[in-house]
């Protein structure tokens, strides 16, 4: 894969690729948590502030959210949006950047985005001074994207409700991807990664002595039952090429073992692509836990709501692609989906045209770093394309806009004529 070097916005990114490293190793470093982000976005804050045209803000919805905007007066508005927290695993990489907070680590790479959203920022703001560009970027650096509050919301529905997205015209993002090499990248249209909902359940029996299970109603039998019915949801009935998960992860029941408990508890997450399936999903859940009625037991269920699943707009994710071609020479584009996981930028797809990119960053080693694992790690070289990307998709989208609502406005004045 080549780099068309005369390309201007490669030329600029270039120039700050050494930037990037810095500060993708400095946020690496020092990770914090969902909603403690304070560390991070002091330095994004005070790291933009010393840039020329840039009007920035924070504790936009979250206490830690950062958001920039560069603009030229009447234009499209688009937004670029990178993550900035981590999570509660303990780092087992041996590198000088290693994390020096204990039990946190960058494993999912938002390390890296933030880093190629300041790099971002700071090319974009060249190009406004230097008047290529009519319009307005805003830069959302936005927190919590990994874990929930008690309200159970991660931090882009915050930012939403705030209005850190109010007059944005679309929204871009990327997320590093360790499964393809610098170089890559995938895009999808579409549903693209997944709803994301929690459930939890009871079932209730009487119990008794283990000695004499005929006197009682046993739970734990009844479970055994219930997870049949379940595993046999998305394999029974849904259609096969619909996209859905129910997997449980929480088991609990019983205190010793003469006793027949009284109840089990089970907790789980339920995956799925499309509103229709979101709900077809759960009910289907109630159904595989109401056949401990006719044994004699009872059962609880709550379905906790999460994200949204991502929405890619396919505009949007064509700008995405014209970026790459126009500036890599053999770069390769993977069309597929990104898979079950969840991502709390489908709260902004659900409001207004976005669309976010998987880009490729596996490190040479042939080590598989994965995501959310104790030793991820990424190819730095993937930050100043990451940035060049975001830049030009931004540039792009700017200028194609403009160009189609004067030729709108022109259209009409000749109507009115």
């Amino acid at each position: 894969m080549q780099e068309h070097n005369e390309h201007p916005t490669i030329i600029q990114t270039n120039k700050i690729a050494g930037k990037l490293v810095e500060w993708r190793r400095r946020f690496h470093e020092h990770p914090e948590l969902s909603f403690q982000e304070f560390g991070t976005s002091q330095f994004v804050a005070e790291t933009l502030k010393n840039i020329d045209g840039l009007k920035v803000e924070t504790g936009i919805g979250v206490e830690t959210s950062v958001v920039a905007t560069l603009t030229s007066g009447e234009g499209p508005v688009i937004a670029l949006r990178a993550d900035m927290d981590a999570l509660p695993i303990k780092e087992e990489n041996n590198v000088e950047y290693k994390s020096k907070n204990e039990g946190i680590m960058h494993a999912c790479g938002h390390d890296a985005h933030t880093a190629i959203l300041l790099g971002a920022a700071h090319v974009l703001a060249e190009k406004f001074q230097s008047g290529e560009l009519n319009g307005t970027v805003k830069f959302i650096f936005q927190p919590a994207e990994e874990s929930t509050d008690e309200h159970g919301l991660s931090g882009s529905p915050y930012m939403v409700k705030a209005g850190a997205y109010d007059h944005v015209d679309a929204a871009i993002a990327l997320h590093v991807c360790p499964w393809l090499p610098v170089g890559k990248a995938q895009v999808n249209d579409g549903y693209s990664m997944a709803n994301v909902d929690v459930f939890t359940a009871k079932i209730f029996g009487t119990g008794g002595h283990g000695a004499y299970p005929e006197l009682g109603t046993d739970p734990i039998w009844m479970l055994g039952l219930v997870m049949q019915a379940l595993n046999g949801i998305v394999s029974r009935k849904i259609p096969a090429l619909e996209a859905g998960v129910i997997s449980i992860g929480q088991i609990h029941a019983g205190t010793a073992s003469n006793i027949i408990p009284n109840e089990v508890f089970i907790s789980g997450t339920i995956r799925s692509y499309t509103p229709e399936m979101r709900d077809l999903l759960s009910q289907e859940l109630k159904n595989a836990l109401s056949v401990v009625e006719p044994l004699g037991g009872k059962y609880s269920l709550e379905v906790e709501r999460g994200e949204p699943a991502l929405k890619n707009d396919p505009r949007i994710n064509n700008y995405f692609i014209q970026s790459m071609e126009e500036m890599f020479s053999g770069f390769q584009i993977v069309k597929r989906s990104f898979g079950m996981g969840g991502e709390d930028f489908g709260y902004v797809t659900q409001e207004i045209p976005g669309a976010m990119f998987f880009l490729g960053c596996g490190p040479k080693d042939g080590i598989q770093r994965d995501l959310h694992t104790p030793i991820f790690d990424i190819d730095e070289d993937c930050l100043a394309m990451g940035s060049a990307i975001l830049v030009q998709t931004a540039v792009n989208f700017i200028k194609s806009e403009s160009r189609s609502t004067n030729n709108n406005k022109m259209e009409e004045h000749a109507n009115v004529s």
